[in-house]
C-alpha cells in the first residue's frame, strides 16, 4: 500500500490548501473498526486475506496471520488496520513503525481471530 495524497487535478505539489499531515483530523487514529461484524481494534490478531493483489507483498503474506499495530482514516475517509505480521522475522521494526515491516489493510481484507484461532494455518483467498 502506498501512501495516500489528497486528490488533485493538477501537479502543484505546494498547495496550501492542503492540510499537513500532523493537522487534526488530517489522519485520523480509531480506537475500533468492525470487521465482518467483530469489533477489531489494536492488539487484536487477524489473518490476511488481500484482495488487490496490487504488489507481491499482496500475494506472499496472504493467509499470514498478523497483530493490528493501528487503526487509521485517511483523508477520503477511507480505514486502513496497520498490521505487523506475526512471524516476520523484522517484526521489532515493525513495532517501531519502520517500512517495510508494517502493512496496510483495508477492514474486507482481514479476518478477525479469536483466542485458539490464530494457529491454525488458511489457504490464501
Amino acid at each position: 500500500m502506498t501512501d495516500t495524497l489528497p486528490h488533485s487535478s493538477g501537479s502543484d505539489w505546494s498547495n496550501p490548501n492542503w492540510p499537513s499531515w500532523d493537522e487534526p483530523g488530517a489522519n485520523t487514529r480509531l480506537e475500533r473498526v468492525t470487521v465482518a461484524g467483530v469489533f477489531v481494534k489494536p492488539g487484536d490478531r487477524v489473518r490476511l486475506r488481500p484482495r488487490r493483489r496490487a504488489d507481491a507483498f499482496d500475494i506472499l503474506l496472504a493467509g499470514r496471520v498478523a497483530t493490528v499495530e493501528a487503526i487509521e482514516q485517511d483523508f477520503e475517509e477511507q480505514v486502513y488496520l496497520a498490521v505487523i505480521v506475526d512471524d516476520d522475522p523484522g517484526r521489532a521494526l515493525g513495532e517501531m513503525r519502520q517500512p517495510g515491516h508494517r502493512f496496510f489493510y483495508t477492514p474486507d481484507e482481514v479476518e478477525p481471530l479469536g483466542p485458539g484461532l490464530s494457529e491454525r494455518p488458511g489457504p490464501a483467498a
